[in-house]
């Protein structure tokens, strides 16, 4: 094992167990992956289910009742923006209850910078009825440690600050999962600022599983995440060589190494299955020992 190897795992294994009770994501198409990754995946683990417009309801639907049959709990994605009525809202969430998967839900504004009916915000699902009427108990809303490519930063703050107040009078458990990033400065800032403002809402980080490095940098333009040649000779790769691998082991270690539980309350981490569900849950197993 090398020295590198060795510092990740005893930083996996410190005080604020950032991995215990660690999240994953996937899509509709990685039902056959995660079937094989199952008996890498502790039972109970948060398993988000994606809203991409490429797939249906019929297909979030059979994903949310795959992450069920292997043990763990799945949080299907609700894309505000691509939400057309109240009345497709209801049916999904609907039919989502009737698969015993509506109790946690991750609502986001989604892709589209027009909404495509009566939803232009996360705010606008969380302020329906229609959450309470399926029996939602926990709603997991967006952070953005670097900022947001189309929302300016107080907005994103004013925006977070009310959506936790919103959910906590309407007794719902909250989540903030992040956005992705290769820099742990700018994550552990975010953070302790979030603290700072009161807000006391459990944290997710979201950090990359291991992925093809051009497949990385390219998710990293979409979402408008810092990736320039210091950042990622940091994270462990050079954007001059696109074409190896890469996991989130010095990130980790990093974050581990930096965020106190006992002062910043729960964060976990959340795990972007860029190079797969299977290649995520044997990166995450190998790296806790």
């Amino acid at each position: 094992m090398t020295e590198s190897a060795s510092t990740s795992k005893m930083h996996a294994q410190g005080p604020t167990g950032l991995l215990d009770g660690f999240s994953l994501e996937m899509t509709g198409r990685d039902i056959p992956e995660l079937e094989r990754a199952a008996p890498l995946i502790p039972a109970g683990t948060q398993i988000n289910v994606t809203f991409l417009a490429t797939e249906n309801l019929d297909l979030r639907v059979a994903a949310a009742r795959a992450v069920l049959s292997a043990g763990a709990v799945p949080v299907p994605h609700i894309a505000a923006r691509r939400i057309s009525s109240a009345e497709e809202l209801d049916c999904t969430l609907a039919a989502l209850q009737e698969a015993g998967a509506a109790q946690r839900v991750f609502v986001v504004g989604g892709d589209p910078s027009r909404p495509m009916g009566a939803y232009s915000s996360s705010r606008d699902v969380i302020e329906s009825d229609l959450l309470a009427k399926h029996h939602v108990q926990q709603v997991s809303i967006a952070g953005y440690p670097e900022g947001h490519p189309d929302i300016d930063r107080d907005t994103l703050w004013r925006e977070l600050e009310a959506k936790s107040a919103l959910l906590k009078k309407q007794g719902l458990r909250g989540e903030i999962i992040t956005q992705f990033g290769f820099d742990e400065k700018p994550i552990i800032e975010w953070v302790h600022e979030v603290r700072e403002r009161g807000i006391s809402t459990p944290i997710r980080i979201g950090v990359p599983g291991p992925a093809g490095v051009k497949r990385l940098v390219g998710f990293a333009r979409r979402f408008g995440i810092s990736a320039n040649a210091s950042i990622v000779k940091k994270y462990g790769f050079s954007l001059g060589n696109l074409m190896g691998t890469a996991g989130p082991d010095r990130l980790i270690s990093a974050l581990e190494r930096d965020i106190d539980s006992r002062q910043l309350g729960e964060v976990r981490l959340h795990f972007y299955t860029f190079g797969g569900v299977e290649t995520t849950a044997k990166w995450i197993s190998s790296f806790r020992g």
